[in-house]
């Protein structure tokens, strides 16, 4: 674990996608999604030859291709394309002429000839998958059916990246234009993996994710409105909007209308839990809540996590160190667990707490709880390098998810939770000395 060593924010955000998690509770607007500016001439001819050159062709056309390429290359696409003309009047049948042709008709937003050229590209060679691509896209700004399969057969076969950034976000506005959201949000989910910083596929992702996700709430809503899982959806809407007791009253109104139904039983637990941290005799609600989803689901790490918070509220130190092993057995990449091992182990055995913070960190870089304890640890072990480190990590963290709820407060939405322990409301700007343990 201890070759995970981030030294700024921009190395952890690098490695950990969870601001995409974010922008999916963006609320959508009824507009559509947009598309990426049109490319210029950016599908070379050196890109389109390589798709195209399986045999050498005779002396005299690759005279006309290499001269076609040196006025491309001096930005001369009106020279160009009058050697490719000549080529095709030497070889009437060469891919590489057309489908170049094609690539400057479509850097002049010309799509009709663009599309006729392509079209007789394919016909000489339909293995070519970039030619493809762009008489996909050209037959979607010109409104023809056939778009839709040309984008489908070539966008997962692209290996560059910034044609399979277009021909993914076309055949994404395609999807949504046809009513299709469960398309649209798989392929935009491939183009947040392949740019996970570009704003535009963010933009589009938060919109697409959300739409669907009142689509599938609104049809839950009319198929099943007294169901149990409309009244867990309820319940979780309240959680979000920190109103614990009406939550709690719509859990228990899904187990009326379902006792079995899956999950409501430890959400329920979870509430009540959190409000046990205000009123300590409602502990026992909570375990027997979480007892019960044991019974009717079987035993989890989120499950023992819980069982070993309600055993730290009740100062039973042990039991919630045996509750969060048992957790890490049945889940090794349990956060939740983790920083539990480490608050209990860090008064006195901090090199074992450094451990599982450093797994926490691993399992979620951008945990600023977990970060914070860190720099603790170090303090304890005597490492002030590695606690200001950490410690640095933790402010800029912080810093970055405030700035998230500030925006969430302007859009008046609930803001993301943050996991792990609860932090000082005020945090040194200097880590502290490093404390001397008594031998």
């Amino acid at each position: 674990m201890n070759k995970l060593q981030f030294g700024t924010l921009r190395e952890v955000f690098d490695s950990y996608d969870s601001l995409t998690e974010c922008a999916k509770r963006v609320k959508r607007r009824a507009c559509r999604p947009q598309i990426l500016v049109p490319m210029a001439l950016a599908v070379s001819l050196a890109n389109v030859a390589a798709q195209t050159r399986a045999v050498a062709p005779p002396p005299a056309v690759q005279d006309h291709l290499r001269k076609a390429e040196q006025y491309l290359q001096a930005n001369d696409p009106d020279s160009a394309e009058r050697e490719f003309h000549a080529v095709l009047a030497l070889d009437p049948k060469n891919a590489e002429a057309y489908s170049n042709l094609g690539v400057i008709a479509f850097s002049r937003h010309d799509c009709q000839s663009a599309s006729k050229d392509f079209r007789q590209a394919l016909a000489s060679d339909p293995s070519l998958t970039k030619t493809q691509a762009l008489l996909g896209i050209c037959e979607k700004k010109l409104g023809d059916p056939a778009a839709r399969a040309l984008l489908e057969k070539s966008f997962p076969k692209l290996k560059e990246k910034q044609l399979r950034m277009q021909v993914g976000m076309e055949l994404a506005s395609l999807y949504d234009q046809q009513g299709d959201p469960g398309g649209t949000a798989a392929v935009m989910r491939t183009l947040v993996n392949l740019d996970p910083d570009n704003v535009d596929v963010l933009f589009m992702a938060q919109r697409v994710y959300f739409e669907l996700a009142d689509n599938t709430l609104n049809k839950l809503a009319i198929l099943a409105p007294g169901s149990a899982r409309m009244q867990q959806v309820i319940a979780e809407h309240l959680v979000n909007e920190a109103d614990l007791t009406g939550a709690i009253e719509h859990y228990r109104k899904a187990l009326q209308v379902d006792p079995r139904v899956s999950g409501v039983h430890f959400e329920l637990g979870e509430a009540i839990l959190e409000t046990a941290r205000a009123d300590a005799g409602t502990e026992a609600q909570a375990q027997q809540e979480f007892e019960t989803a044991v019974a009717v689901e079987g035993d989890t790490a989120k499950i023992e996590c819980e069982f070993a918070d309600i055993a730290f509220l009740q100062s039973k130190q042990d039991e919630a160190f045996a509750h969060y092993q048992r957790a890490i057995q049945l889940e090794p990449n349990e956060v939740q667990a983790q920083m539990g091992l480490a608050k209990l182990l860090l008064q006195d055995r901090p090199q074992e707490a450094v451990k599982y913070l450093r797994m926490a960190v691993e399992s979620e870089p951008l945990n600023e709880s977990a970060h914070y304890q860190l720099a603790q640890a170090y303090r304890r072990l005597q490492v002030p390098e590695m606690a200001q480190k950490e410690m640095h990590l933790f402010q800029e963290i912080k810093a970055a998810k405030d700035q998230v709820e500030a925006l969430y407060r302007q859009m008046k939405r609930p803001t993301p939770s943050r996991n792990g322990e609860e932090l000082p409301d005020k945090q040194p700007s200097e880590p502290a000395p490093p404390i001397k343990e008594q031998p």
